[in-house]
């Protein structure tokens, strides 16, 4: 008994740590990869585009995947936000306004580097959206990796600045790379919004009761035309205090031992196909530097200007070195920019350009930004 406890020890303190998550995603990633470019490539790729589904709703495992599985992510982010703007770091308005102007910043810089190399082409300038995305499972993976290096309330900035992030990126791909939007759906989506507001008012303790009109918000957004993983985020933000608790302890596990490994499997089955010569082009250029140097370089601007103005204040426990190596994390694009390449580019080639460029810009900036953390931020004295 004693002996097995001693080897099972190590997984337990990986898993209560977060490293396990962070590692698992690290995982799915190589391991997708790997078999997108082997010999069964062909039979794993056709596994995220099988067709299942209902009547009124057939989508392939891969759209289930993002669209659904991950709305259940993002109400889990929106619990833990949620729950910081009321007791937590956020709960301080000060420390509330960092991660939203570091978001602006971190979406505008990286933006202006893809421009800055793609003026000339008129072919490229629809991807200037791509760098500008921050992949919050892998950042936060990554940062879980640093253990006691990272305070939690760095955590909390990146958690809080990601999703800001993300749900720019949504309100992008909703205002440029929608072709089509459904007024009517998003009309019957509001509508479920005022019921979940009303169950809160009137204070309704039984999580079925929001179940249900979650899942209509969720599906009303997904048929508008708009990335339905914002139900989830929306969704959160009414239900109780009392039971946002019950439901963080409960999502926890499966969120990120489930959820997040196979989104990563499923958004890295990237068949490496490109032409050598497109990599010296501004598109690649503009995607790995705006990754690497823009998103680093707008958070850091923003946010000095906004503590320096004392619209803001740095998290505790917490450096501007520190603040860079976050930064740095933030340039982890991964699924997203993949997500937002593939609205973009229509044309195989510039298409496999992008994602190598992405999976480069990410690589680079995981690598740095832990290379700041762990070397220049110092361990913490307290854990």
């Amino acid at each position: 008994m004693r002996a097995g406890k001693r080897i099972t020890d190590p997984i337990k303190d990986l898993a209560e740590s977060g490293k396990l998550a962070g590692l698992l995603l690290i995982l799915a990633t190589v391991i997708s990869l790997a078999l997108s470019n082997s010999g069964r490539a062909a039979s794993y790729l056709g596994i995220w585009h099988i067709e299942v589904g209902f009547d009124f709703l057939h989508e392939s495992v891969l759209h289930w995947i993002n669209d659904g599985l991950m709305a259940v992510f993002f109400f889990l982010i929106g619990l833990e936000i949620k729950q910081e703007l009321q007791d937590g770091e956020l709960a301080v308005k000060e420390k509330a306004i960092l991660p939203v102007l570091a978001a602006i910043g971190g979406m505008l810089f990286p933006a202006l580097i893809f421009f800055f190399f793609n003026t000339g082409s008129k072919e490229h300038l629809n991807g200037w959206a791509i760098p500008t995305a921050t992949d919050i499972a892998f950042s936060l993976g990554i940062l879980s990796l640093l253990g006691k290096r990272a305070p939690v309330s760095l955590k909390i900035f990146l958690t809080a600045l990601a999703i800001i992030d993300d749900l720019g990126a949504i309100v992008i791909i909703a205002t440029f790379y929608t072709s089509t939007l459904h007024l009517l759906m998003l009309l019957y989506a509001f509508l479920f919004i005022v019921v979940l507001f009303l169950l809160n008012r009137f204070k309704v303790r039984y999580f079925i009761f929001y179940l249900i009109p979650a899942l209509a918000l969720w599906y009303f957004i997904l048929k508008s035309g708009v990335h339905p993983t914002i139900a989830g985020v929306v969704a959160a933000l009414f239900i109780p205090k009392e039971m946002s608790k019950k439901l963080e302890l409960s999502l926890h596990r499966p969120v990120n031992y489930w959820i997040l490994p196979l989104f990563a499997l499923a958004n890295t089955a990237i068949p490496l196909t490109f032409d050598p010569s497109g990599l010296l082009s501004g598109l690649t250029a503009g995607i790995t530097l705006g990754l690497l140097i823009g998103k680093p370089l707008g958070i850091i601007l923003f946010s000095w200007i906004g503590v320096k103005t004392r619209i803001s204040a740095l998290p505790d426990q917490t450096n501007w070195r520190q603040l860079a190596g976050t930064g740095l994390l933030a340039g982890i694009g991964f699924t997203m920019s993949i997500f937002i390449a593939g609205l973009s580019y229509k044309e195989p080639a510039l298409l496999d350009i992008s994602k190598l460029s992405i999976l480069a810009g990410s690589t680079l900036s995981a690598l740095c930004g832990m290379g700041v953390l762990y070397f220049l931020s110092g361990k913490r004295k307290n854990s």
